[in-house]
């Protein structure tokens, strides 16, 4: 199934999303109301509530709170963005100026602190201690995440394992907790609901990796920022990892000094080393055999559109190219 028709499949309940989304971006203070639109409507792809609501459609989720979880979803999600986007001090996202280059850190930092605690509020309102103890603890370990890419950021002998441990902190507990829940409250059993969280973990993760590649292998017009912010901002990602692993000492020299010094200035050489020692290709298997594993994490659910859905959104992660 394509991305159209997974997205087809669901536009009722992502139209509710938004909706919801819109009525709970309100606030009295004019600014939060500018920002906040700004960012939630800057041509995100809806991927994690899309994750919510696939899983609990394919798990014969039948009421509304998915549309609830979805939006909560989001918010998290959205406030993580507004957030790394000052740590990294990054000026562009999915092809616009970012929040804070517009309005300032400050107000950035403000803002994302604000659809925290409207998620949490939110959290409430579902009256699920189960719920509330699996979005507490995914923030709790996606700042964690967010600490931990900080230590490594700069340091060229960060290892492969450090790096995937980033990455499912920061990136892969969120897809995770999007794909508990939503088995979660359709009360599935045990097994499905391990199923759709181990589905949704190993997706984020091969969703990860493929963003890391594509940062040295697409067009900043296509995947909508500069080619080579993380190597500006001194991040060592697998495909540079593996480069200066499998590279000679004057390929891995040139690498080790980028990521050191936060420099973009031979971005066309480190995009050719990346290419001559194969880490693309590495990347890509990486992202691919996350993505079987998703796939055969799904193999206790029945069959149905919902679960065909799920499938092919494991496929559009990793064959995307933006």
């Amino acid at each position: 199934m394509d991305i159209q028709s997974i997205y087809s499949l669901i536009q009722d309940d992502l139209a509710s999303v938004d909706k919801l989304i819109q009525s709970r971006l309100q606030s009295d203070v004019a600014l939060i109301n500018q920002l906040g639109f700004y960012i939630i409507n800057s041509g995100g792809k809806r991927l994690r509530p899309a994750i919510a609501i696939l899983s609990a459609r394919a798990c014969g989720y039948q009421n509304d709170k998915h549309i609830n979880l979805a939006t909560i979803i989001e918010f998290i999600h959205t406030a993580t963005l507004l957030h790394d986007d000052v740590v990294d001090n990054s000026e562009m996202r999915r092809g616009q100026e970012t929040a804070n280059n517009l309005w300032g850190n400050e107000a950035s930092v403000l803002v994302g602190d604000f659809l925290y605690t409207r998620s949490f509020e939110m959290m409430v309102e579902m009256d699920s201690m189960r719920l509330m103890q699996i979005l507490s603890h995914t923030t709790n370990i996606i700042a964690e995440g967010e600490v931990l890419q900080l230590l490594n950021c700069h340091d060229a002998d960060t290892t492969e394992a450090r790096y995937l441990e980033v990455i499912h902190h920061k990136t892969a507990k969120l897809f995770e907790a999007a794909g508990q829940l939503g088995a979660v409250i359709c009360h599935a059993s045990q097994e499905i609901e391990q199923a759709m969280a181990l589905y949704a973990m190993h997706l984020g993760s091969a969703f990860q990796l493929v963003d890391d590649l594509l940062d040295y292998s697409q067009s900043s017009e296509t995947i909508g920022k500069n080619i080579g912010d993380d190597l500006a901002e001194g991040k060592p990602t697998l495909p540079l990892i593996y480069a200066m692993r499998q590279g000679n000492e004057a390929q891995a020299t040139i690498i080790r000094q980028a990521i050191e010094n936060g420099e973009r200035d031979r971005i066309d050489e480190i995009v050719r080393i990346i290419n001559e020692t194969g880490a693309i290709d590495y990347t890509a298997r990486a992202a691919s055999n996350e993505v079987a594993h998703a796939k055969a994490a799904l193999d206790v659910l029945p069959d149905s559109d919902y679960k065909q859905a799920l499938l092919g959104l494991a496929d559009f992660s990793v064959n995307r190219d933006y």
